[in-house]
């Protein structure tokens, strides 16, 4: 009899390397490059950080329904991190901006090929993090518990 693979562990697992790509990332940013964080970039590292705590974990326990505590993160992280872009890509909104400290939250240290900045990159990371939990909740409700 054949059964369906389970998709959950390697979706698991991708949320997870996302997640340690972006925090290495973001430490490699400022540790190593030395960019100094805007006071955005540390709200979104707040909902980032948790993130690869909470994965690893769920891959060592094989907790799949951490899945509704990572997308609530990745939402959380998406909209600061949209947001974040908005202000440094729209002159509309660059006037509505949080005061960022030493730090103004407009500042592109990267900016590959007219559009991808270090909120684009925190987005995107965001946004596959979602997916993929989206993805291990749907697959959670398939599974039945007898």
């Amino acid at each position: 009899m054949l059964t369906k693979k389970d998709v959950r562990d390697p979706l698991l697992f991708l949320a997870w390397a996302v997640s340690a790509t972006a925090l290495f990332g973001s430490l490699f940013f400022s540790e190593v490059l030395k960019y100094e964080p805007c006071t955005l970039c540390w709200y979104e590292r707040m909902a980032l950080y948790p993130l690869f705590i909470l994965l690893g974990i769920a891959i060592i326990r094989k907790d799949y329904f951490i899945s509704l505590y990572s997308m609530v993160f990745s939402i959380i992280g998406a909209a600061l991190s949209l947001y974040h872009y908005g202000i440094q890509k729209l002159p509309a909104l660059q006037g509505s901006s949080l005061a960022c400290g030493r730090t103004p939250c407009t500042d592109e240290y990267i900016n590959w090929f007219g559009f991808i900045t270090i909120p684009f990159l925190a987005f995107i990371a965001f946004l596959l993090i979602f997916i993929f939990s989206l993805i291990i909740w749907k697959k959670n409700k398939e599974v039945r518990w007898f």
